[in-house]
């Protein structure tokens, strides 16, 4: 006889509620957070939940109701309009596409904007491109152009497209990394520049890590601007996104209209590459048996609501529904009559800037794979003061205080973002 594996999860989950029960008894209490740290420290209210805050760190000193957390001050910007100097006349064009979705998206920008800032460039408004041949779009089809280049007057000068007079077999194709430095650009783009007078920039990823650096560089303010001021949604996505939230909002009634963002997608899940742990045993993506008992674990009740980045829904993941019945695809909170333009195929450019906008706007996000999508999200959130961001862990027992499982990025507040807000 066949063995349903859900069963099987279920009756585990069952005995695991009665052994925390038993030592909820014995303790009068949670699991307490027991690191001690020298120096004064700060008692904060979190929800119900007394939080120790020390030195910017957040930690849990006894849960009563759950692990949700309140947010924090949303930042104000370290980097000052002021201090950059006025634009020189333009002296050729830098063009450039958006690619790969709205993660690499705000990196790119950012670059280009650096670049085209260092040689006193005009910048032509970037189209948007997908993975898949064919898949073009124009900026203005996701992000707000106006306000795009509201944001960069006085900084860079912004055409909406390239002159007629400058054919685009003439432009010369330039690569930078990711983060792009000032001498990077005098080294490798600069002689290219003045020697073909216009370029097309790409940008490629050495890394996804958005750590900040200790050195100071001339261009961080312009890339802190590129990167966090510039790119808004125009108003009929953003209607999309916010009708979303408030659907997940109302769903979560029952947990003060909370919810928790999952970013899971089976195909990647399904990569025999994607479970191989690293030397200090960490994976870089949990599937969603794993993901539904590390919510568990960490205290979160089966009535949470939880919103998945995967597009439609796959059978796959019925082990986290069963213990999360409220755990929705975009599929099934979208307004109908948005799913027409919003979900017209599963590669959608607008499937995935849906994503990373919720993602950035819930109460919790938990990175169930390792990427850029989770470092520029958690930038997008610290940025906001939403710093809870979650990193999953296979728990040993049956409980374990939340904060263990903090993002470095927030618990040690080494995200590029924390270098450009204050």
């Amino acid at each position: 006889m066949g063995v349903d594996l859900r069963q099987v999860v279920a009756g585990i989950l069952t005995l695991t509620m009665f052994v925390m029960l038993g030592q909820m008894i014995k303790r009068g209490h949670f699991d307490s957070l027991h690191e001690k740290l020298s120096g004064e420290a700060q008692d904060v209210q979190f929800d119900s939940v007394n939080i120790i805050e020390k030195d910017g760190l957040v930690k849990v000193s006894k849960r009563s109701k759950g692990p949700w957390m309140e947010d924090s001050l949303e930042l104000k910007p370290c980097f000052s309009r002021t201090a950059i100097d006025e634009i020189e006349q333009s002296r050729g064009y830098v063009t450039f596409s958006l690619t790969n979705g709205p993660e690499y998206h705000v990196s790119q920008i950012a670059d280009a904007v650096v670049v085209a800032r260092y040689l006193a460039a005009t910048l032509v408004l970037p189209d948007i491109r997908g993975t898949k041949p064919g898949d073009e779009r124009n900026f203005e089809d996701i992000y707000d152009v106006e306000k795009f280049v509201k944001s960069l007057d006085g900084i860079v000068k912004i055409a909406k497209e390239l002159p007629n007079e400058i054919p685009i077999r003439n432009l010369a194709a330039v690569k930078v990394p990711n983060r792009v430095t000032e001498d990077h650009i005098v080294e490798n783009v600069e002689p290219i520049f003045k020697s073909k007078g216009n370029i097309r920039l790409a940008t490629y990823f050495p890394t996804v890590n958005m750590r900040k650096t200790a050195q100071r560089s001339s261009v961080d303010s312009v890339a802190c601007l590129g990167m966090y001021g510039t790119l808004v949604l125009q108003p009929d996505v953003n209607e999309v996104v916010d009708s979303m939230i408030e659907r997940l909002r109302t769903l979560s009634r029952k947990s003060d209209g909370q919810f928790i963002a999952v970013d899971m997608r089976v195909e990647i899940l399904e990569n025999k590459n994607c479970h191989r742990s690293d030397s200090i045993g960490a994976k870089s993506c949990y599937n969603a048996q794993e993901i539904a008992l590390f919510l568990r674990k960490v205290g979160f009740d089966t009535d949470t609501t939880i919103y998945l980045t995967q597009s439609r829904w796959d059978n796959g993941l019925s082990v986290l529904k069963d213990i999360f019945p409220k755990t929705y695809t975009k599929e099934s909170i979208m307004p109908e009559e948005k799913k027409g333009k919003f979900l017209e195929s599963e590669d959608s450019e607008f499937e995935k800037v849906i994503d990373f906008y919720i993602c950035s706007q819930s109460d919790v996000f938990v990175p169930a794979i390792s990427g850029l999508f989770y470092a520029n999200v958690a930038g997008k959130r610290i940025a906001s003061g939403k710093r809870q961001i979650l990193v999953p862990a296979d728990i040993p027992g049956t409980s374990a205080p939340v904060t263990n499982y903090l993002s470095p990025y927030v618990a040690k507040k080494n995200h590029l973002a924390d270098s450009c807000f204050c």
